[in-house]
């Protein structure tokens, strides 16, 4: 099924999304990929390129009147995709296959042409809070017992 195309004032904003995450493709192979893994292959630079465009995005989506849910979901694929992205080579390889610009769209034509992920995103901030605190306490126990295994040797 073909998604159908974002009209009007915003249709811009799904053709950048496009170019940097599936303007070009394989051949031979149904994988496609944009500017932005491409980008990301220049160390610190293009990782804060990448996310400072994909903000950008968000923030003109948000001043169209995007629900609080829709913005916190695109949000959080950014985040995602700057912090796996970040990581050397397994970020390189994270950003052909997790494409959150492509996300983010898919996310405003949901709202605007289906009128889903209406309300104020309060049940996404809670679970994003428990999944941050559980990584958070496992970080604590980490930490805690590198350091009892490190006093340990002295």
């Amino acid at each position: 099924m073909k998604e159908a195309a974002l009209t009007g004032r915003l249709k811009w904003v799904e053709r950048i999304a496009y170019l940097l995450d599936e303007k070009f493709r394989f051949p031979g192979t149904k994988l496609r990929f944009g500017l932005d893994p491409v980008i990301n292959l220049i160390p610190v630079a293009g990782d804060i390129s990448g996310f400072i465009v994909a903000a950008a995005l968000v923030w003109i989506m948000a001043r169209h009147g995007v629900s609080r849910k829709v913005l916190i979901l695109m949000v959080l694929n950014i985040f995602i995709d700057a912090i796996i992205g970040g990581i050397p080579l397994i970020g390189q390889v994270f950003d052909f296959y997790y494409k959150a610009n492509s996300r983010n769209i898919k996310l405003l034509k949901e709202h605007y042409q289906e009128g889903r992920h209406q309300g104020n995103g309060t049940g996404v901030l809670v679970i994003v809070f428990l999944v941050l605190l559980i990584f958070f306490a496992v970080f604590v126990f980490f930490i805690y017992k590198l350091s009892q295994w490190l006093f340990g040797l002295f």
